[in-house]
């Protein structure tokens, strides 16, 4: 019963540090891969799903967002500029989502229309990516004796 339970943790916890919470996802991930109760090809798999999908959720509150349009003092121009620069050049800004301020990256990606399958591909890459790192890292401090 601990592999499953150890696993949605790991989903929730993935997925709320990647929403506009206040919430850190790395003590529970070097958690458990310290533990070693859960294969690691597993862990980071659920992390980067969790990540991803906490980030979906960002970046459809700043889809949301675009209702609040005309309320600003934002020029119609302005806003079709914007999303022309982002469409072509600034996606690629989502190879950071896992960054401080990741966040921020994917609720503009949300407000400037990137589509979802992109913003998924990306974002998804990026956050699987950070928790493999992380597991080669925390495999580094355990091989150097540092447990």
């Amino acid at each position: 019963m601990m592999l499953p339970a150890s696993l949605f943790g790991m989903l929730v916890a993935a997925f709320l540090a990647a929403t506009p919470l206040p919430f850190q996802s790395e003590p529970v991930f070097v958690g458990l891969q310290l533990a070693g109760k859960v294969p690691l090809w597993l862990l980071i798999a659920v992390a980067g799903l969790g990540n991803t999908a906490g980030s979906a959720l960002t970046w459809a509150l700043g889809r949301g967002a675009r209702r609040l349009e005309g309320r600003f003092a934002l020029a119609e121009a302005q806003l079709a500029r914007a999303e022309r620069w982002y469409q072509r050049w600034g996606r690629w800004t989502l190879l950071l989502s896992w960054a401080p301020l990741g966040d921020v990256i994917c609720f503009v990606a949300g407000a400037l229309r990137v589509p979802i399958w992109q913003f998924v591909l990306i974002v998804g890459f990026a956050k699987t990516a950070r928790y493999t790192v992380l597991a080669a890292l925390t495999a580094g401090v355990i091989a150097w004796g540092w447990t």
